[in-house]
């Protein structure tokens, strides 16, 4: 069962972070608070300021070019989610079902590394994508 919750909380934290940039935002952030108004409702505001502040760090870093930072924001909400899931076991269901609402594919898939490398000279071309890529050429 534990290594369970740790994938789910892996799999939580990577869309948790991953939704920061979208339009799905806000009903995330919601969600990811209300779990901890459940468990632990004085720390509830806290994380809501601690969320708004790491997505704000995320957009900048995907302006720079910082990947990094990204990374390190999955794995920080992870932990903490984890913590949150031993803390108190019963979340999982309610974290699933935020998972589900958010990005139904998200719960059938953990974190996913896409690491990719081209090489062109002349004139050639590439194209490359970690998930959907639509190309039109005139």
């Amino acid at each position: 069962m534990e290594a369970e919750m740790i994938e789910l909380a892996r799999t939580a934290g990577s869309a948790v972070v991953t939704l920061m940039a979208t339009d799905a935002w806000e009903r995330t952030r919601d969600g990811v608070v209300s779990l901890w108004r459940r468990v632990n409702p004085a720390r509830a505001d806290g994380i809501e300021g601690e969320l708004d502040s790491a997505r704000d760090d995320l957009l900048v870093a995907r302006v720079n070019g910082d990947s990094l930072t990204e990374q390190e924001l999955t794995e920080e909400w992870a932990g903490r989610l984890r913590r949150l899931l031993r803390e108190q076991p019963s979340v999982a269901v309610e974290l699933r079902e935020i998972l589900a609402e958010l990005d139904p594919d998200l719960q059938n898939r953990g974190p996913q590394t896409v690491r990719m490398s081209a090489d062109v000279s002349g004139s050639g071309r590439v194209y490359q994508a970690g998930r959907d890529q639509h190309i039109t050429e005139r």
